[in-house]
Parts: structure tokens; C-alpha cells; sequence
């Protein structure tokens, strides 16, 4: 048989308890987050900074140290090593091309230099000796071949006289073969000496021209010999300003060792490391600008440095004149762009941003005695403004200082407000 269960009229209630404080803990936990409507804070005018918001070209471009640098720099190191024996030219002056620099003293070198020189001339005495006895020979048998060719005319002439006194029967056979044989060696032996001869040119030719091109060599070699006594004499390789020499009389140079430098009077660059963050933002013939007394001038990458040390290295030359008076380590601040300049709606860069991360900003009322917490929505930046997207219109006026102790407000009062400088 069924059995009536009462109904418990508590629980009903206890569920609606239960959601009740879930509400009211949730309203009070949204209290702490989000400002209530209406809430405001008065504060003083000359504690915020009030920028206008404009109409614009906007570049990307960042900010960057350029340090004055010769457009040219060449360097001077000691091509063979001495001791400074004389220093000819001081720290700051103005060179012509081949100008004397200083001078080196190495005895080792002028020693070589003797024997070489020694070398050289004994080759040449026996190239002359050896030329002198090879023509003697040649004299020689050039005379033998004459008389060789006198006895073969005087056997020729016998044999054919005997030829036709043997024909008529007037000599005997024996005078004949004789007359004949003698007339046959004197031929042979022409042409053996005629041969000799040829051998004797020909070994004679190669002879002088081995001997010759040693000469060449050794005489080459002197030249060079006499170049190196040269680089003992540093000269200045271009016009220019000598910007450094460390060089003093009695010290010792090692070859290759670094003597100085000398800036060639032919144009400045500008020298500037890049953050690494804009490697991939970096090319050749990127533009940017530097302002020297209130003029800009126009800048182009010329050089990437392909190693990265402290940011990207880069080089950058004036495309035109570049200003006057600029000296050798200078620091300039240069504006190097990354985009092309465009139309764009420009907010002033402050420290709001923060707090708000661009989501939202105080802008002034009409009257300017108040400012009242809009969304707006920002998009690409540079050392001086942010691109606005959405939330402001050029002629508005928007506190851009830092809002801390305040970002929770809805409504700032401005209390004796004075005129703030964007």
C-alpha cells in the first residue's frame, strides 16, 4: 500500500538562500574589478600631461646613435720591421700623397741587401766572361772552317786534274785514288766542322740565355730587395689627416704591426649599431635622417656588417652635402625609417599606456574640465606617436602621463586647470 511522504518546504528555500549569496558575492567581487558608473576622481591639471591627437604622416622609424666617422679611413702598418729612427710627421696634420712619415732602421736587412747586390754583380762579370769565351770558340771555328775550306778548294783542284791526266793515261791509277781520297776527307771533314759549328751556336745561345734569365731573376730580385729598403720610409699612401701614429724614436716595430691611420678629406659617414629586434627590418639603401641645428639631412645605408656584436653594425653615407663642421667622433642622433610614410591619425606617446596597453584612454571634454575613460584600439608605433585605429579623431585632447593610482577611475576632474604643453 502506497505511503504519503511529506514535502520538506526547507529546501526550497535553502536553494534560493544559497543563490541569493552567490549573487551578492558576485556583485561585490565585480566591484573590486570593474569601476562602478559614475565614479570620479578630482585632481590637479599640472599633474597630467595633455596631448592633442592630430592628423599626420605616420613612419615607423626607430632611434639610433650615429658616430661620425671619415668616409674613408686608410691604415698604415709597418711593411718591414726596424726600429723608429726618425719620426717625420705629427698627430693631426694635413698630408699630401707620398708625404715622409717616419723612418725605420734595420741592419739586417741593409746587409742583405749588400750580399744581393754582391750576387748580382758577380753573375753579371761571368755572364760577361763566359759571352767573351764562347765568341773566342766560335772565332776558332770559324777559322778552322776556312781552312778546312781552303784544303777541300786545293783537293778538289788536284782531283779533277788528275781525273783527266788518269783519263789520258798520263798518271798512274795509284796518283788518281790517291788525289780522290784526299778530295773525299777534306769533305767529310767540312761538313763535320760546319756541324760542330751549328752545335756550338746552338749550346752557345742557351747558354747566354740561362746565364740571361738568372740575371733577370736576381736583378728582380735586387728591385725588390730595394723596394722593401724603401718601405723603411713610411710614406702616406693618399692626402688626408693624420689622425694617429704611435710611433716613437728607438722603438721596435714588428712587420704588419700597426703604426697609425690617416682620414681622407673625401666625406664623412655615420657609424650605428641597430637592435637586434630590426635585423630582418635592415637593408641596403634603407633612408633615414639627422637634424644638426634644426636642418635635416638625408642618410642611406651603404654597409651591413655581417657579424653582430653589441646590435647590428651599420654604415650610412649623406645623400648630399653632409652639414659643416662635423669632427671625427661626433654622436648624432639619427632617425632610421622602416616604413614608408602614410596617412594616419597620431597620438602622442606617454606613459598611459602601461596601464591601458592602448585599450583605453581619458580624453578631455569639450569644455576641458573634466576627462572621461573612452576605448580605443592603437595600432603601430614609433619613438614619438601611436597610429590610432579607432576611439579618437584628430582635435582631441587626451591625458597621455602615466595613470597609476587612477586606472580604476571612470571620470577625472581636473581642478585649477592650466594649459599643458603637448
Amino acid at each position: 500500500m502506497d505511503i504519503l511522504i511529506p514535502k520538506n518546504k526547507w529546501s526550497f528555500i535553502t536553494r534560493w538562500w544559497w543563490l541569493g549569496a552567490l549573487l551578492l558575492a558576485g556583485t561585490a567581487a565585480a566591484g573590486l574589478y570593474w569601476p562602478r558608473a559614475g565614479q570620479r576622481l578630482h585632481i590637479a591639471a599640472s599633474r597630467l600631461t595633455i596631448s592633442p591627437v592630430t592628423q599626420g604622416n605616420f613612419q615607423e622609424f626607430t632611434a639610433i646613435d650615429g658616430v661620425v666617422q671619415p668616409l674613408r679611413t686608410v691604415y698604415l702598418d709597418a711593411a718591414e720591421a726596424g726600429t723608429v729612427q726618425q719620426v717625420l710627421a705629427e698627430e693631426g696634420t694635413t698630408l699630401t700623397a707620398g708625404q715622409p712619415l717616419l723612418r725605420l732602421a734595420n741592419p739586417d736587412l741593409q746587409l742583405e741587401m749588400v750580399n744581393r747586390e754582391t750576387a748580382v754583380y758577380d753573375l753579371m762579370n761571368n755572364l760577361r766572361n763566359t759571352r767573351n769565351q764562347l765568341l773566342q770558340n766560335r772565332i776558332l771555328r770559324q777559322n778552322q772552317l776556312a781552312d778546312i775550306d781552303f784544303q777541300l778548294a786545293e783537293a778538289k783542284r788536284v782531283f779533277d786534274t788528275n781525273q783527266v791526266l788518269y783519263s789520258q793515261k798520263v798518271i798512274a791509277r795509284q796518283d788518281y785514288l790517291q788525289s780522290q781520297n784526299a778530295y773525299r776527307y777534306q769533305q767529310r771533314r767540312r761538313q763535320l766542322t760546319q756541324q760542330t759549328l751549328r752545335q756550338d751556336s746552338v749550346a752557345m745561345l742557351q747558354q747566354l740565355g740561362t746565364m740571361q734569365e738568372s740575371v733577370q731573376r736576381m736583378t728582380s730580385n735586387l728591385a725588390l730587395m730595394r723596394r722593401k729598403m724603401d718601405d723603411l720610409l713610411l710614406r702616406a699612401p693618399v692626402g688626408g689627416r693624420l689622425s694617429s701614429l704611435a710611433a716613437e724614436v728607438g722603438e721596435a716595430k714588428t712587420r704588419g704591426q700597426r703604426l697609425g691611420q690617416i682620414d681622407a678629406l673625401v666625406g664623412v659617414k655615420l657609424h650605428a649599431a641597430v637592435d637586434e629586434f630590426y635585423i630582418a627590418r635592415i637593408g641596403a639603401g634603407q633612408v633615414g635622417e639627422v637634424v644638426v641645428e634644426g636642418q635635416a639631412y638625408a642618410l642611406r645605408v651603404t654597409k651591413i656588417f655581417t657579424q653582430v656584436a653589441k646590435g647590428l653594425q651599420i654604415d650610412l653615407a649623406f645623400t648630399g652635402t653632409p652639414p659643416p663642421g662635423l669632427r671625427r667622433g661626433q654622436t648624432l642622433p639619427i632617425r632610421l625609417a622602416l616604413s614608408a610614410k602614410a596617412p594616419a591619425v597620431l597620438l602622442p606617446k606617454g606613459g598611459f599606456y602601461q596601464q591601458t596597453v592602448g585599450n583605453w584612454a581619458f580624453k578631455l571634454a569639450a569644455d576641458g574640465t573634466r576627462a572621461q575613460r573612452v576605448a580605443i584600439r592603437l595600432g603601430r608605433q614609433n619613438p614619438d606617436y601611436y597610429e590610432v585605429l579607432t576611439g579618437l579623431r584628430p582635435g582631441d585632447q587626451v591625458v597621455t602621463s602615466s595613470y597609476e593610482g587612477y586606472a580604476d577611475q571612470q571620470e577625472l576632474v581636473l581642478d585649477n586647470r592650466q594649459p599643458a604643453t603637448p
